[in-house]
């Protein structure tokens, strides 16, 4: 008889997971409250048009022989090899039972405890927020563009305010910038009175990357007349102003905060010793500490002793190590090894960034090695083909501005 393997979860490190295990050796269920792997390292661009929200996205069920049930894991039954689920569609609940129990659930945006970020920010995680954010953004320019408007109400409308300077912060803001000059000429009155607004708690854009690329984003940025308000962090907000530890108060007509992330609830209350930033504590196998069936990969996850970035490449290699070592009957011995393979992002203006062992370099030629990098890791031929598509048809037509 099959072992039974759950995994909870569908991001890079459950979907490569499910690419390598072996199904003739066990029953894989996946139990996720969504029901598609997500290249999220491509979801800025889909905020402003320049690719479609279904270019970047695989159904799961496109997986042979795998159960999935769309349904969130709301509890761990440690004792009893159980998980107890719920369907937030049709509040169904259901047991399963376990063998061995794959938890990579990823992470939540951590809103600090700030006043007003739950109910008034929008976040950059999902496709749903893309969504909103992308119909939020052209609300603005249509709402600005309504007669009877002051000056002062209309920049307000046109005032876009990102919270956070990592890549994601980063390449949302970008991708902005390159949406407001593709659609200038379809907004003339208003178009001068756009303004973008990056607020960063340290002193430097993407901390992680070499000090030159970082100080090269700052550059463009400031050419681009992307404001940055750099060791500045946000105290409050309401639903149209946020207040500043400067003491500065801001009117905005749309704020997305891409402040970085933290434990989901299922991972805070599941009673596994977690390490400093909420996440349960895994041996170099992945086996949570103190439950020998119970593994934990990619970013919900913390290998003990060991500080691994929270990137799609380290759980790309997690996934796959993992199927691995379940498909050689758990007798593998060779720890897990992260192999970094540098990191890029895109700056706007057909710029980008790449901070690698081999090669760190900036501008066109960097912009060119970025698509093609995010081209071949995307996961079907479905995938690259409509991202190719999407690309040729922004460069000939420019992004649409349609709202439905």
């Amino acid at each position: 008889m099959k072992k039974r393997i759950i995994i909870l979860g569908t991001g890079f490190a459950a979907f490569r997971f499910l690419k390598k295990i072996d199904i003739s050796k066990f029953e894989v269920t996946v139990v996720s409250p969504r029901n598609h792997f997500l290249f999220t390292p491509l979801l800025p661009s889909t905020t402003v048009g320049t690719i479609e929200f279904r270019s970047i996205i695989e159904p799961i069920r496109n997986i042979e022989n795998i159960i999935f049930y769309k349904s969130n894991c709301s509890g761990i039954d440690k004792e009893n090899n159980k998980i107890i689920c719920t369907d937030t569609d049709t509040e169904t609940k259901f047991e399963l039972e376990y063998d061995y129990l794959v938890i990579a659930v990823g992470e939540v945006t951590n809103t600090f405890n700030v006043e007003g970020v739950d109910k008034y920010a929008l976040f950059l995680k999902e496709l749903s927020d893309a969504r909103k954010i992308r119909t939020k953004v052209v609300d603005c320019f249509e709402n600005a563009s309504l007669p009877g408007n002051s000056i002062e109400k209309r920049k307000q409308y046109l005032r876009f305010v990102v919270c956070g300077g990592g890549p994601t912060g980063v390449e949302f803001a970008a991708e902005l910038h390159d949406f407001i000059e593709d659609v200038k000429k379809k907004y003339p009155e208003i178009s001068k009175d756009v303004e973008i607004i990056l607020v960063e708690s340290k002193n430097k854009l993407l901390a992680s990357f070499d000090e030159k690329l970082s100080g090269y984003t700052m550059k463009i940025f400031e050419r681009q007349s992307i404001k940055l308000l750099m060791n500045t962090y946000i105290t409050s907000l309401n639903e149209s102003k946020i207040f500043l530890n400067s003491g500065e108060e801001i009117e905005y007509g749309l704020l997305v905060w891409a402040t970085g992330n933290t434990s989901t609830a299922l991972v805070r209350n599941s009673g596994f010793e977690v390490n400093k930033q909420g996440k349960p504590v895994t041996d170099n196998f992945f086996r949570v500490k103190s439950h020998q069936n119970i593994f934990a990969i990619g970013d919900c996850a913390g290998i003990e002793n060991k500080n691994l970035p929270a990137t799609a490449q380290v759980a790309q290699q997690q996934g796959v190590f993992l199927a691995k070592y379940f498909n050689e009957g758990m007798k593998q011995t060779e720890e897990f090894e992260f192999k970094s393979l540098g990191m890029l992002a895109y700056v706007g203006d057909n710029k980008a960034l790449a901070d690698t062992s081999q090669y760190k370099g900036t501008g066109f030629k960097t912009f060119i090695l970025w698509r093609s990098a995010y081209l071949t890791k995307l996961v079907s031929l479905k995938n690259k083909v409509l991202v190719i598509f999407d690309w040729i048809k922004t460069f000939i037509f420019g992004r649409d501005i349609s709202n439905f």
